[in-house]
């Protein structure tokens, strides 16, 4: 069961409407790598996960991701302002002036729609939490990329403030991973006489070249541990 509370995760704010920032935030609204796609995708990996305090952390960050949609979502809605005027987006998707009627829609910077095709589910824990960091990564990089882009301080600090909470997601996900990266699909990777070796198929070769691999279970440090 959801609970829906009548205030936002994060006040957000715009300086003014700028349809053109509104086009740019679209991609973490209906994106590849936006909120929707990370919200669908941990929730789904959660439902066959047997272990109560990581099925609660998927659901956990599910939700939350499903706030920061909202967060977007309520500051794409500010910055497209009151007037449809198409003329005012010079780039990308138009479909909020044309179709939507400045609805903050489920696509993306280029108009396209948000399919399921971008949720990765393995039904191995091991695998999904990897795609789950690698997902947390992805998104930090976006946002990294709009905040170069868009010169709004009140959006600044939304986007400041959702990629704090990537990162958080992400050392989540990492000791997650610590717990469990002794089973499934992890189990008997890096083993075999196989997994360590490296085919050197470029000439010439650099002189800083790689040699074995060193294979063995990879592993993360708890984020919460420090070098002394």
């Amino acid at each position: 069961m959801f609970k829906h509370e009548k205030m936002l995760f994060h006040p957000v704010r715009v300086e003014k409407p700028n349809p053109q920032y509104a086009v740019l935030l679209q991609e973490q609204l209906g994106g590849a790598n936006g909120e929707l796609k990370s919200a669908m995708q941990y929730m789904s990996q959660s439902f066959r996960i047997k272990d109560a305090a990581i099925k609660d952390l998927f659901m956990d960050i599910a939700a939350e991701e499903l706030s920061h949609m909202e967060m977007v979502a309520t500051t794409i809605n500010m910055l497209n302002g009151h007037d449809v005027d198409s003329q005012q987006v010079a780039a990308g998707e138009i479909q909020s002036h044309v179709l939507l009627g400045l609805n903050p829609g489920l696509i993306n910077a280029s108009g396209y729609s948000w399919v399921a095709d971008y949720v990765t589910v393995t039904g191995d824990l091991c695998a999904d939490l990897l795609s789950n960091i690698a997902s947390e990564q992805r998104a930090k990089v976006v946002y990294e990329y709009l905040h170069r882009q868009i010169e709004d301080k009140h959006v600044r600090e939304t986007i400041d403030f959702l990629l704090n909470r990537e990162e958080a997601h992400n050392a989540l996900f990492r000791e997650a991973f610590n717990r469990v990266q002794d089973s499934g699909s992890n189990r008997d990777f890096g083993v075999t006489e196989d997994s360590r070796l490296y085919f050197n198929l470029s000439t010439p070769s650099p002189a800083n070249g790689f040699g074995d691999t060193k294979a063995a279970p990879p592993s993360f440090n708890n984020p919460n541990t420090r070098p002394s």
